[in-house]
């Protein structure tokens, strides 16, 4: 296929405004999937997304248009879409999305217009250089404001109305004509190299090879599948290629193009997207934002793709010890297709070895968590999720980051103590500016500016800190609001922070799964609430359960769950009562005993749902 006839690019926009929907009816409408074959969310391959409704994975799909219906090849076109997440937990998806395409169609919907995070995917994809498409979504349900939401758009933008296309990702309404707007407006990719010897630039025709990972996956029979956008010269099946960084060397077992499923090829091209099969059986060795070259006549790799920092992180333990080689496997194995996702072994006194994950929201820990319960049949205790801490001894000047709550250290008048802040815009109709500004004092939420967007949006731009965000924050936002608030955020900095560490005592005993840092000031309502919430979810035993929270060096609330009891004497029919009175004693002497010696089990869970209620 000559270069100059395809075109690479992406769909962005704010979650639900249906990106994955745009995407079936593209697919619809190229023949890339029959119509009798269509169903709702092609390119959603997990059953998490279908289940939620929500991109997780970004999905590549090759599309062929034919320009016009008109036969000849010079109207024939490769049109190569990656379909990206619309939530923020995923945006690391769609930045890598980003580097492997021209393009991008910007959606906005017509019933919501822009969001906050229609903010974030345009500073992205700017950022990256590309063509931006912006269209209008939903224009066929009845309460589409489309002359409103083309006006916002002109505003964002600073572009001509006419640039803007309206379509329907339901009926298929105007998608012919963003197809001819792709083709138009986005420009084919450029592959050529300079030779280092030389200095001159060359046509892709037999030159060397080079592709970027933008992202991979793992396969039990066929190892490390790479995900691939070619940049320069041709891969072809067979070929001795390298990764640049880890230096492991691999041969290409097959390859080929997402039509949407994979199908193999001969080759791959310059500015194709494909996959390749390495054979690699160790993930460590094939990173994604890694630049795949020729070992005997090696290119200059790519910068790479900057590595997420984790917003989020938890202890995950296996239910049982003789799980943890297998949890291992697992984390490693999601990492692959998942390069937000990070981990390191640690080891509990209660809970014994395990791993402390980073994620990027809340959203990415429930997502991986589940997946490893589903796709690995992994039983998990989570332990409460928390952010990074930065503690600084001010009589040395030494810091040192502290990411499990139960290794938060006690105040001391001589320790600091940082915290990230993040900014957020929220964008919603005014009349709902008044109980949203009301929540702002609840979690140390800093007011920085409003900016009206039109008749019937405001967005406002604050700060506040990240562990408030993990306080429900946005259900709080969402509730004042009545679900038209959008949000998005980004880690801006450090600063001081007034926090403590809340303990969990079961019957003398801390549970350090059950422990994490909360403001000083929100002490006494914290414990309350945790030990009221335990007190609901742990079941009965046949001992008595004493429950207590610890803060700020006392205890500062208090709560028991009776024990299970067994009536001894059901079995008796009348009789003399001394034969009853023997048998409770005896009973009352076993329970004092258990008491005293017997410990509390606690169910895997409990700990879920102890983490589920601090979202």
């Amino acid at each position: 296929m000559d270069i100059k006839r395809i075109r690479n690019f992406s769909i962005i926009a704010h979650i639900d405004h249906g990106k994955s929907t745009l995407a079936d009816r593209l697919l619809e409408v190229t023949g890339t999937v029959e119509k009798r074959k269509m169903r709702a969310q092609v390119l959603d391959s997990m059953d998490l997304e279908r289940e939620r409704g929500i991109t997780i994975k970004m999905t590549p799909a090759r599309m062929n248009y034919v320009r016009n219906g008109e036969r000849g090849a010079e109207n024939n076109y490769i049109l190569n879409l990656i379909d990206t997440p619309g939530h923020i937990d995923f945006s690391y998806e769609v930045s890598r999305a980003l580097r492997a395409v021209e393009g991008v169609l910007l959606l906005v919907d017509a019933t919501q217009g822009v969001q906050a995070q229609t903010f974030t995917v345009l500073e992205m994809a700017r950022g990256a250089g590309l063509v931006i498409i912006p269209v209008i979504n939903k224009i066929d349900l009845p309460v589409a404001r489309v002359e409103e939401t083309q006006q916002e758009i002109v505003e964002l933008l600073s572009c001509r109305p006419e640039e803007i296309i309206a379509v329907s990702g339901k009926t298929g309404a105007g998608v012919p004509e963003l197809l001819e707007a792709i083709v138009e407006r986005i420009p084919p990719p450029v592959g050529k190299v300079k030779p280092s010897a030389e200095g001159l630039t060359l046509p892709t025709t037999g030159l060397v090879p080079r592709a970027l990972v933008f992202d991979s996956e793992f396969s039990t029979h066929q190892g490390v599948i790479v995900y691939a956008r070619v940049t320069d010269g041709e891969i072809r099946k067979g070929d001795r290629l390298a990764f640049a960084a880890s230096g492991e060397k691999f041969s290409v077992l097959e390859l080929g193009t997402f039509q949407p499923e994979k199908r193999p090829t001969e080759s791959l091209g310059a500015g194709e997207i494909g996959y390749l099969v390495t054979g690699i059986r160790q993930s460590g060795q094939a990173r994604v934002g890694d630049t795949i070259i020729d070992p005997l006549r090696p290119l200059l790799p790519f910068p790479g793709y900057t590595e997420p920092r984790p917003v989020v992180w938890a202890s995950i333990y296996p239910e049982g010890q003789d799980d943890f080689n297998d949890l291992k496997r697992a984390l490693e194995r999601l990492q692959l297709s998942d390069a937000s996702l990070s981990f390191v072994e640690e080891s509990s006194t209660a809970l014994g070895r395990g791993f402390r994950a980073g994620f990027l929201g809340l959203l990415h820990l429930e997502i991986i968590t589940e997946r490893l319960k589903r796709e690995f049949n992994l039983n998990l205790t989570i332990a409460t999720p928390t952010i990074g801490y930065r503690i600084v001894d001010n009589r040395s000047g030494q810091s040192d980051y502290v990411y499990s709550p139960h290794l938060f250290p006690d105040p001391e008048p001589w320790r600091a103590i940082y915290e990230p802040w993040v900014a957020a815009k929220i964008i919603a109709p005014p009349a709902y500016l008044s109980p949203i500004i009301k929540i702002f004092n609840e979690h140390e939420v800093a007011l920085l500016a409003t900016t009206n967007l039109g008749i019937n949006r405001v967005m406002v731009e604050v700060e506040l800190p990240l562990r408030e965000l993990m306080r429900n924050f946005f259900d709080n936002l969402k509730s004042v609001s009545s679900g038209f608030a959008s949000f998005s955020y980004q880690l801006i900095d450090e600063r001081l922070a007034d926090v403590t560490r809340l303990d969990i005592v079961v019957n003398e005993r801390v549970v350090p799964a059950f422990s994490r840092v909360i403001a000083r000031r929100r002490a006494q309502v914290e414990a309350e609430a945790a030990v009221e919430k335990l007190k609901t979810v742990m079941p009965r035993q046949l001992i008595i359960i004493k429950l207590q929270a610890k803060a700020l060096g006392r205890i500062l609330a208090a709560r028991s769950i009776s024990a299970l009891r067994k009536d001894v004497t059901d079995y008796l029919y009348g009789g003399d009562v001394t034969r009853k009175m023997k048998l409770r004693e005896k009973q009352k002497k076993g329970k004092k005993k258990m008491q005293a010696r017997g410990t509390v089990q606690i169910p895997p869970e409990v700990f879920l749902k102890m983490v589920a209620s601090e979202r």
